[in-house]
């Protein structure tokens, strides 16, 4: 069965910094892409970054090119999201999701197994 544990995240200021991390088990890591998406309050989900099986290729939504950084470490099946100058625009909850190729919408929490999310709140 897949797991994914999402971590970190927490409140900060407009243009703080917040990092989050995601342990995936019960499915191959290193064959898979790994993203995050996020749910910011009554909308729906947006994909946020995607990086490829190899860490080689990184994909971006526009808003987050030059301010987030996508990367993993497959020895330990984990993901991780750098969130630099976050605006107030960026809180969220964001999960981690696997799949097999790049997936930039379409997103469903009612489709596979997904994390607990973790909360990203940006407020001054």
């Amino acid at each position: 069965q897949v797991q994914l544990v999402e971590s970190g995240g927490g409140s900060v200021q407009p243009g703080g910094s917040l990092s989050l991390s995601c342990v995936g088990s019960g499915f191959t890591f290193n064959r898979v892409h790994m993203s995050w998406i996020r749910q910011r309050p009554n909308k729906p989900l947006e994909w946020v970054a995607t990086i490829a099986e190899d860490g080689q290729a990184t994909y971006y939504v526009d808003s987050a090119k030059g301010r987030f950084t996508i990367s993993r470490d497959n020895a330990k099946t984990t993901l991780y999201l750098q969130m630099n100058n976050l605006r107030s625009e960026d809180t969220a909850k964001y999960y981690c999701k696997e799949s097999s190729g790049l997936q930039t919408k379409g997103w469903d929490k009612r489709l596979g197994d997904w994390g607990q999310g973790a909360q990203v709140t940006v407020s001054s």
